[in-house]
């Protein structure tokens, strides 16, 4: 496991401060002192599940706001609430504070497996990760004209490794059709803990998502004049997840408007199970001119 993912993999197991409540703390993902949205996801499925006292029942579903930015230099206080065990369900919710402020919630239900019915959306086809350049290849690729934190970050070793199929120009973006398709798995080795992955994967799930808004606009999160926020979150547990195989992002954005995105996606293993979907909306504004 290399040293960004060990660091990642420490930030999602958190530390208890007593039955109900767990400390969390941030890295600066992009340089500007926001937490990462994806980070607070993760944490606090891991907080949740944490308070299941039945091994056998795991998150199948999340759902989430954002309310304020949070400060990559204070710890994150999350306060779990018990809010039912049932005969076949548990539920929970999450609030996440800092400077005894809420910055985040999140509500989620737990089950055990049990048979049912199947079905399941088909898999995209798509070329081989293998076949395709990782996201640092192609940062690495233009990191003189990159922010310099950004620029700094592709030079280093990162816990995931990104394969794009389809890589935009983030420099000159183009327009393209809201559709795009995303490889993704850890860059090392995790242990086989279930919980970890699933939280990984909502770690993950906030990488890409938003951006699909942007494609018919010919614009890309490096535009400084463009402000993105993630306003809510969901997500859905479908089948077990191993974050060290690959896995399919395929990504759509059905809809932008009243400076809004809305973005929903499946992913898929690379033997074609959908194992989770997730849907987000967040904010796409465009900032004025200082003059």
């Amino acid at each position: 496991m290399n040293q960004a993912l060990t660091s990642l993999t420490e930030q999602l197991k958190l530390t208890s401060l007593d039955k109900d409540t767990f400390l969390g703390q941030s890295v600066d993902l992009f340089g500007s002192g926001r937490v990462f949205g994806g980070q607070v996801l993760g944490q606090s499925l891991m907080a949740a599940s944490r308070t299941i006292a039945n091994p056998k029942r795991e998150a199948h579903s999340m759902h989430a706001y954002f309310l304020l930015p949070g400060d990559t230099n204070e710890p994150i206080r999350y306060e779990v609430e018990r809010i039912r065990d049932g005969g076949s369900f548990s539920a929970r919710r999450v609030v996440a504070i800092q400077r005894e402020r809420p910055i985040f919630f999140m509500s989620a239900s737990f089950q055990a497996a049990e048979p049912g019915f199947e079905h399941q959306a088909t898999m995209p086809t798509v070329p081989s990760p293998t076949s395709l350049q990782s996201e640092v290849e192609l940062f690495r690729a233009i990191a003189n004209e990159l922010p310099p934190t950004m620029a700094e970050r592709a030079m280093q070793a990162p816990p995931l490794d990104i394969r794009p199929v389809n890589p935009i120009n983030l420099l000159n973006p183009g327009a393209h059709l809201p559709y795009s398709h995303v490889w993704f798995k850890v860059n090392g080795s995790l242990p086989e803990d279930p919980l970890l992955h699933k939280s990984m994967l909502a770690y993950t799930s906030d990488l890409h998502l938003l951006d699909t808004a942007l494609l018919p606009h010919g614009q890309s999160f490096l535009n400084p004049s463009l402000q993105m926020a993630s306003i809510d979150h969901a997500m859905w547990f479908h089948r077990p997840i191993n974050m060290n195989d690959w896995l399919l992002y395929a990504l759509e954005s059905p809809s932008a408007s009243n400076a809004r995105g809305f973005c929903r996606a499946n992913i898929f293993d690379r033997h074609g199970h959908l194992v989770a979907s997730c849907a987000q909306e967040g904010l796409i504004r465009k900032v004025p001119a200082k003059t």
